[in-house]
C-alpha cells in the first residue's frame, strides 16, 4: 500500500473529533461509543430544516470538508477534465420515446444546459410537444430539488406531481391542470413520493410518512379539500413494514402493498367504491412474498409460497383473490428466478434470470405458448418497461452491455417482431470494438463461484499492472446489472479495469444467492468481494496495490467490512453513504429503516445471537490498529437511509485508532441526501470527484 499512501503528501492536520463516551449494555455486553454525540438528537426536525443542526456538529462536518478539499485539491483540474468527458458523452437535449396512452403519448426530455427533466406529451401518433412540467423552472433558487415525476388521471385532465427540496425524501404533492399548466391550490406534505388516481380523476391516494420517516398511512384526497380532511384508508401499525400504494392498468383497483425484505401482504380497494375498506388478499406469513398484477377477471400473482424459492406465478379470480383460490400457472423451477411480471389483454410476461443472465418470457394467455427474448453477449442487462395500456400486443424493453450503448425496442408479442426505437447517442463518440466486456468466475472461501463482470480497453495490458476499480453491493437481493455506463469509459480510457463483483446478498445467481448473504451468513458478502479481488490478481488483471474498492449504502458497509478484514489487499476505498454503524443503527428502533431492516440483518434488540452476528462484522465496531488504505467516505446531511453520523463517526474512529494509516477523507453534502445532488450534471460532478480520488490513489494523475 506504500504507493497509494505516497500520493498524499504534506496534508494539514486532520480534524480531531471530541470524545464523549456513552455506554450501552445489551444482553450483558457493555459497549462504549466515544463519538455517539455526532447523532443529532433533533434529527427528525433537522431533516426538514437543516439549519436546526447542532452548531458543534456542523462545525465538525465543515472542518472535515475543508480537510478533504485540502487533500484532494490537486485533483481539481482532473475533476474538471473528467466532468467534461462525462458531460461530452451525454446528449444534452435528449428526449425519451413517448409512451402511448389513450389520445396522447407521454415522455421526458432534457434541454441543453438543463439539470432537471421536463415532462411532455404529444398527440398519440405524433405532433407538437406540450410540456406539462418543467423541472428546471420548478428547481430555480433551490440548492436541492428532486422530482418524483407526474402521473396523469384516466381522462388526462390533471396530473399529480411531487418534489423533495431538502434531500430528506419528504415529498410534497401538487395537482396540475394539464390544459392550462397551472397548479390547483391542493398541497399534500410529507408524502412518500407519488399519488395514485381514482378512476374518476377527482381524487387520489397517497402514502404519508410519520415523524420517524416511515410510510405508515394511506390517505384518500379529494381535489379541492384540505389535506387535514383526507380520509385515512389504512394504517400499518407494525413499524417493521414498509407500505406503498399503486394502481392497475385497468384503473379499477388500488393496491396497498405492505412488506419488509422477506414478507408481503396486499390489500385491495375497488375504485368503484372509494369509501369501502380495503380487502385483504393473503395474510402476511413470515418469509412468504407475493406481488400482484391484474389480467381482467383474474389476478396474476408472483410468489415464493409453498417452497417456491425462485418464485412461481399463480392466478386467482378478481372476485375471490385469497390464497385458498391460488392456482399454479407458471411452475417453480430451481435456478430460474422470476423477478417481475406484467399482464396484458392477450399476454402474460415476466423477467427472469437464469445462470446470472436476464431474459424476458412472453406467454400467450389463450394457448399457454411461451417464448423468450434473450441476447448472446457474455454479460448484458435487460430492462422491461412494458406498456401503459392494457389492450396491447406491443411492449417496450431496453438492452445494453458494458460495451454496448442502451438500445430501446418495441416488441410485438404476437409476431415476435422487434423494432429498434432508439440507440443511446454518445455525442463525443464511442467505438464498442475498442473495449472488451467479460465475465469471470472467482472461487470464494467455500467453493462458490462469484461472477465478476469486467470492462476494459482491448489494448490494456493484462500483466497485473492495470489499476482496477472493483465495485460491489450485495444486499436486499439487489443485482447489479452489467449495463452500459458512459462514465466508466473515463476509467477504461485511462487504463483501468472496471469490475463488478456480483457477491452474495444479491440475486445474481438466484434467490439462494441472496439468502446466503444475509443475517448470519452476511460475512459471505465480504468474503466474496475479497475473493473477487484475489481472483483478479491471480489471473493477472491487476495487483493488490492497484485495486480501488467502491460501494455505496449497504455496499458502503461492504467497504467498511473489507477494510477491516483485508486492508492490505486494496490501494484505496470509496464508501458512498456507507452503512457502517450497523449495530448502533439496528439497536435504534426510532430510526426510519431500522425495524423494516431486521429481517435483513437481524434484530439485536431482542436476540443475543443476532446481536453477536452484527457485532462480529459491524465496520464501526471493528475498527482497530490496522494498515488501512486511503479511504474516501461520502455522506448527505439530510439522508434518512444512512444518516450522516454513520460515516462521520467511522472516519473519526479510523483516525483515532489508526492515525498513521489512511488518510481518511469525509465529504458531507450539506444540501443533499442519500442520492447525492439531484441534477444530472451535478451528479456527474460527484462521479468525477470519486473517480479523481481513484485515479490519484492509483498514481495515474
Amino acid at each position: 500500500m506504500a504507493k497509494s499512501k505516497a500520493v498524499f503528501q504534506n496534508l494539514p492536520t486532520p480534524p480531531k473529533a471530541a470524545k464523549k463516551p456513552l455506554s450501552d449494555t445489551r444482553h450483558g455486553i457493555t459497549r462504549t461509543d466515544e463519538f455517539a454525540w455526532m447523532r443529532a438528537d433533533n434529527w427528525q426536525a433537522m431533516f426538514k430544516d437543516p439549519s436546526l443542526l447542532d452548531p458543534a456538529i456542523r462545525t465538525h462536518l465543515e472542518a472535515e470538508n475543508a480537510y478533504m478539499e485540502a487533500a484532494l485539491g490537486d485533483t481539481a483540474a482532473l475533476q474538471a477534465q473528467l466532468f467534461a468527458e462525462m458531460k461530452g458523452r451525454i446528449k444534452e437535449d435528449d428526449s425519451s420515446v413517448p409512451v402511448k396512452d389513450g389520445p396522447f403519448a407521454y415522455g421526458t426530455l432534457y434541454v441543453t444546459g438543463g439539470e432537471q427533466a421536463h415532462y411532455f406529451r404529444t398527440p398519440r401518433d405524433g405532433g407538437e410537444r406540450d410540456v406539462l412540467l418543467d423541472g428546471d423552472k420548478e428547481a430555480l433558487g433551490k440548492d436541492y430539488f428532486r422530482l418524483s415525476g407526474i402521473d396523469h388521471c384516466s381522462d388526462h385532465s390533471f396530473g399529480i406531481w411531487g418534489y423533495d427540496d431538502k434531500g430528506s425524501e419528504y415529498f410534497t404533492l401538487r395537482v396540475r391542470d394539464l390544459a392550462t399548466g397551472k397548479d390547483l391550490p391542493d398541497v399534500i406534505d410529507n408524502t412518500a413520493g407519488g399519488g395514485v388516481w381514482a378512476q374518476d380523476g377527482k381524487s387520489f391516494f397517497y402514502t404519508l410518512q410519520d415523524e420517524n420517516h416511515r410510510p405508515s398511512k394511506v390517505f384518500h384526497h379529494i381535489i379541492g379539500e384540505p389535506q387535514s380532511s383526507d380520509r385515512l384508508v389504512y394504517e400499518e401499525t407494525d413499524p417493521g413494514f414498509f407500505m406503498g400504494v399503486g394502481g392497475s392498468l385497468l384503473d379499477d383497483v388500488i393496491y396497498i402493498d405492505i412488506h419488509d425484505h422477506e414478507t408481503s401482504e396486499y390489500r385491495l380497494l375497488s375504485t368503484k367504491d372509494l369509501t369501502a375498506e380495503p380487502v385483504l388478499v393473503a395474510e402476511r406469513e413470515e418469509g412468504v412474498e407475493y406481488s400482484m398484477t391484474e389480467g381482467g377477471d383474474v389476478f396474476y400473482i408472483l410468489t415464493n409460497a409453498d417452497g417456491a424459492k425462485d418464485f412461481k406465478i399463480v392466478e386467482a379470480p378478481v372476485s375471490a383473490p385469497g390464497k385458498e383460490n391460488w392456482t399454479e400457472l407458471v411452475a417453480h423451477e430451481p435456478g430460474r428466478l422470476i423477478l417481475s411480471h406484467m399482464a396484458y389483454a392477450r399476454h402474460l410476461i415476466w423477467l427472469e434470470r437464469r445462470d446470472g443472465l436476464p431474459r424476458i418470457v412472453v406467454r400467450d394467455r389463450t394457448t399457454g405458448e411461451e417464448h423468450a427474448i434473450a441476447f448472446a453477449e457474455e454479460a448484458y442487462s435487460l430492462g422491461l418497461s412494458g406498456a401503459a395500456e392494457y389492450d396491447t400486443d406491443v411492449i417496450r424493453f431496453s438492452y445494453s452491455s458494458m460495451t454496448t450503448p442502451s438500445q430501446l425496442f418495441d416488441y410485438h408479442m404476437a409476431t415476435r417482431e422487434r423494432t429498434l426505437l432508439k440507440t443511446q447517442e454518445v455525442p463525443s463518440g464511442h467505438t464498442a470494438e475498442d473495449y472488451v466486456t467479460r465475465r469471470v468466475m472467482a472461487p470464494s472461501h467455500d467453493g462458490e463461484l462469484v461472477p465478476v463482470s469486467l470492462l476494459y480497453r482491448k489494448d490494456t495490458k493484462l500483466d497485473g499492472s492495470a489499476p482496477c476499480l472493483l465495485y460491489g453491493y450485495g444486499a436486499y437481493g439487489m443485482s447489479i446489472p452489467a449495463s452500459f455506463s458512459t462514465n466508466n469509459l473515463s476509467l477504461a480510457d485511462r487504463g483501468f479495469i472496471y469490475a463488478i463483483a456480483h457477491v452474495r446478498g444479491g440475486k445474481d445467481k438466484g434467490f439462494a444467492w441472496y439468502e446466503n448473504g444475509k443475517m448470519e451468513d452476511k460475512p459471505n458478502t465480504f468474503k466474496d468481494f475479497i475473493a473477487a479481488a484475489d481472483h483478479l490478481v491471480k489471473e493477472g488483471f491487476t495487483s493488490y496495490d492497484n485495486i480501488i474498492a467502491e460501494g455505496g449504502s449497504a455496499g458502503g458497509m461492504l467497504m467498511g467490512a473489507i477494510a477491516n478484514m483485508a486492508p492490505e489487499k486494496f490501494a484505496g476505498i470509496i464508501a458512498a453513504v456507507p452503512f457502517v454503524d450497523v449495530l448502533n443503527t439496528m439497536l435504534d428502533d426510532t430510526l426510519p429503516l431500522t425495524p423494516p431492516e431486521w429481517p435483513e440483518w437481524g434484530n439485536p434488540l431482542d436476540s443475543a445471537e443476532e446481536y453477536a452476528w452484527i457485532a462480529a462484522y459491524s465496520p464501526y465496531d471493528n475498527v482497530g490498529v490496522k494498515s488501512y488504505p486511503p479511504i474516501l467516505a461520502i455522506s448527505g446531511l439530510t439522508d434518512p437511509r444512512v444518516t450522516y453520523w454513520e460515516p462521520t463517526k467511522w472516519v473519526a474512529k479510523l483516525r483515532d485508532q489508526a492515525p498513521d494509516a489512511g488518510p481518511y477523507l469525509l465529504k458531507t453534502n450539506m444540501a443533499a441526501g442519500h442520492g447525492g445532488k439531484s441534477g444530472r450534471f451535478q451528479r456527474l460532478e460527484e462521479i468525477a470527484f470519486e473517480y479523481a480520488f481513484a485515479i490519484k490513489v492509483a498514481g495515474r494523475m
